[in-house]
This record gives structure tokens, sequence and C-alpha cells, in this order.
């Protein structure tokens, strides 16, 4: 498939925004909030940045993302459909009993490396992945995206301090800095900052990006691709519910269906911008 630019990058960006509201409104449940702040990191992440082959999904030189933070997985489904893993149907099966996209990821689905939902487990296991590739001489990247709400989690710091003692450079970790979780702001919850100053103490090579900035997240990516003995975290900083005015910045649509009047006025703004 031939690299978009970006402005195609920032066009699927919108695109997986109205599929993720379209899923959302069939199911009557999920959520919205990460999903829509999510989708210029996975229109890079799948359309420029991953080697990965639809028709060989199991390709042992393919590279590997995990989606740690599972509820969501909309936007990742959004992403794998139009990447060509599944028929673009399915996505208006989302939640249903027995259908192929389930409320939480799994390995069931095409395309989708672990299960998840649990939150803070991603980490642990990008970290096992990416050190079995160094074990096996292998050349593939593993890309790890967690919740920043996710960092309340003492596995995630475990294997955050693991990484950089095994010198994964081959291992991306994406944050997502939105500042909410489900029950209030991150600040208030449990306060993260400095981050950036925590995770270079561990020996993390940190970069901190505008998670809407196509030009930015590619530069991190690249960058991160050209730094060796240590594993390169990324601090992105998004904003919840993007696109759609009434959910920005709002904890409470973490896990809120908008009506269907709200879900219409929520597609016709992202068709605008």
């Amino acid at each position: 498939m031939p690299q978009l630019t970006t402005e195609e990058l920032r066009k699927t960006a919108h695109e997986l925004r109205i599929d993720v509201l379209k899923m959302l409104k069939n199911a009557k449940s999920g959520h919205p909030a990460s999903a829509l702040g999510l989708a210029e990191i996975l229109s890079v992440l799948y359309f420029s940045e991953l080697n990965i082959d639809p028709k060989n999904p199991n390709d042992k030189k393919s590279d590997k993302f995990i989606l740690s933070n599972g509820h969501a997985c909309p936007i990742l489904y959004a992403a794998l459909a139009k990447k060509g893993f599944f028929p673009k149907k399915e996505v208006g099966n989302l939640r249903k009993v027995g259908a192929l996209l389930q409320g939480h990821p799994s390995r069931e689905t095409p395309g989708v490396e672990t299960a998840s939902g649990s939150l803070g487990q991603g980490l642990s296991i990008g970290v096992g992945e990416a050190l079995a590739y160094k074990m096996d001489k292998l050349s593939n990247r593993i890309y790890v995206l967690t919740s920043d709400g996710e960092l309340n989690e003492g596995q995630t710091w475990e294997a955050a301090m693991l990484a950089p003692k095994y010198n994964l450079d081959n291992l991306t970790w994406i944050i997502d800095r939105n500042n909410i979780q489900i029950g209030g702001n991150t600040r208030d919850i449990l306060p993260l900052e400095n981050l950036r100053e925590k995770l270079e103490s561990f020996n993390w090579y940190i970069i901190e990006i505008d998670g809407h900035n196509i030009m930015e997240i590619k530069s991190a990516f690249r960058m991160a691709k050209n730094i060796s003995g240590r594993p390169t975290g990324i601090i992105a900083h998004t904003i919840p519910g993007k696109g759609v005015d009434f959910m920005e910045k709002k904890f409470e649509w973490h896990g809120k269906i908008p009506s269907d009047k709200e879900m219409e006025e929520g597609i016709e703004q992202i068709k605008k911008l």
C-alpha cells in the first residue's frame, strides 16, 4: 500500500472518527472519548508506520501493535477494517453477542495482537514480545498504547523499569495523555506529573507531542526507530472526544453514549473538520 500524504492521513483520522460514532450509535454502548482522541495516532500507525500485511497477519517479520486500554477498541476496529483485516460491514455489529467485534479486543478478531481491557497489562505484554524478538534476533518493532489512567497500575511501572534493563530499543510506548479517566480528571485522582522526568529517570528516551498533529506523530515514530540501546516513550497530549465539541475534555464521556440526535450532530461536526 502506498504511503499516504499528511493531508490524506488527517482525512483518514476523521473518517475513523465517523466510523467510531456510527459503531457506538448501533451498539448503544461503549467508550467514545478516548476512541475519538486517538484517531490521528491510529491513522499514522496503520497507514504510514506499521509493517503489517492484512493478507499475511502472522508473518514473523510483521510489526505488532498492542492496545492496552481495550475500551478504546472502536478506533482500532475502524482502522483494522479500513486496512482490510476484515470486511467493513463487521463494524455494524459492535458489541453484539457472537459478533467478531466485542466490547474489548479479542485474539479472535483479525489484526488484534492481544486481548485487553484489564487495565495495566499491555506494556508488560509488549516488553515480553520485544524481548523475545531480541532473543530471536528479529528486527520487528513493538508498539504499545496505554491510557494515562493505566499509570495508576503498579504493573505498568514494573514493565517500565524492566524495558530499559534489557535495552529494548525495538519497543515504542505511546501514552495517551488525555488527562481523564472513568472517575474524573487524572490530576484529581492520582497526579502523574512530572511524568516525563519520572520515565527519563528509568532510562526511557521520551518524546512529547501533540497527539493530533500528524507531522509530530510521524516525526516521533521516525525518531524512535533511530534510538539505540533503550526504549522510547511518546507522551501524546490528546483531547478526549476530539472533534465533537460537547464531548471534548469532559471525563463524563469516558463511557457515556450520546443520544441519536447528539450522535448525528457529532458526525456533522467531524465532517466539517
